[in-house]
């Protein structure tokens, strides 16, 4: 079987299960993804969900259990080094050579996929200009900031014009404010025709990026489809939390779960968590639950729909860190 030519990615049936002396643990369960050709596509999930191991996979570092991947038309187990050629992967962890300055970094990687000497330099220099890091052009690695250093790892990722552009976590750990700025180079990408895979738990950054996302928990795809699609879907409840300084009565929960506004409510340790499509009134009345009962509230949120609150319907839980 081959992947159709529109298909920059696809999976069938993905696993990955990995043995240990506690027993055998699944990573990725069945995993069923196609990313289009020019596409930004998003794995969306908490830490331990399974991104990493499906990216892994993809770009030939982890070697699949079973299932099939195809990466530009090539089978990820039999022609890994077909699929190395045509793709390029910023990890989580800093990998720059600290030896090498930026442009080093670069210019080695050019010659490293076949480059010429001066095809190599000049690509370089091109990227080092359109990432905003010709100042730092003879500096080392270790001299850049931790926004700066992830730069120079997508231009380094970028040298030798990849098909495929993977990315996983690219902003954990970056401020805010480097965080959009790196949003805006991804953009550019985008439009320039780049595809790309992005694995992200932050899930604004997969509304500012994606055209397309899959959320995934415990190595399975809970849903898949374009972002307004999935903030738009019947489970893309409000979700409205309220955490009170006791325990508040069950009558007055399980008259909050008979409404026929209400998805479902989530009760523990003082903490109540409703899933409403039309919020309007309950937050007020959460309060008033409070004040009869005789406890106060110590927080209190309301999300609008989003995919975060996507999220948190399907698997009714906040994120793990």
């Amino acid at each position: 079987m081959t992947s159709p030519p529109e298909a920059a990615v696809r999976t069938v049936d993905l696993h990955k299960t990995y043995s240990s002396s506690r027993g055998d643990v699944s990573a990725v369960q069945g995993i069923d993804l196609e990313v289009t050709r020019g596409e930004f596509f998003g794995l969306l999930g908490p830490n331990g969900a399974g991104k990493s191991t499906t990216i892994g996979m993809l770009t030939t570092l982890v070697v699949p259990t079973s299932g099939e991947a195809y990466v530009c038309g090539l089978d990820v187990a039999t022609q890994p080094v077909g699929v190395k050629r045509r793709i390029g992967m910023v990890s989580q962890n800093n990998t720059l050579d600290n030896d090498l300055t930026a442009f080093e970094n670069l210019e080695f990687r050019g010659r490293y996929f076949g480059m010429g000497a001066r095809d190599a330099r000049r690509r370089a220099d091109e990227l080092l200009e359109m990432f905003n890091l010709t100042d730092r052009r003879k500096g080392n690695p270790f001299e850049l900031s931790g926004g700066q250093a992830k730069r120079l790892m997508i231009c380094r990722a970028l040298v030798h014009h990849p098909e495929v552009l993977f990315l996983d976590e690219p902003t954990a750990g970056l401020d805010p404010q480097t965080r959009v700025n790196l949003w805006s180079v991804l953009r550019e990408l985008q439009a320039q025709g780049q595809t790309t895979l992005l694995t992200t738990h932050y899930m604004e950054e997969a509304e500012a990026l994606c055209e397309r996302v899959a959320v995934i928990d415990h190595g399975k795809v809970l849903a898949s489809d374009t972002v307004e699609a999935l903030k738009s879907s019947a489970g893309a409840d409000t979700v409205i939390t309220v955490t009170y300084d006791g325990v508040p009565p069950a009558q007055s929960i399980d008259t909050l779960r008979a409404r026929h506004d209400v998805s479902k409510v989530e009760v523990s340790d003082g903490q109540v968590r409703v899933f409403a499509h039309e919020p309007d009134g309950l937050l007020g009345e959460l309060v008033t639950v409070g004040a009869t009962a005789g406890v106060g509230i110590t927080d209190a949120t309301q999300l609008r729909p989003s995919l975060e609150t996507v999220f948190l319907t399907l698997t009714g839980r906040e994120y793990r860190e």
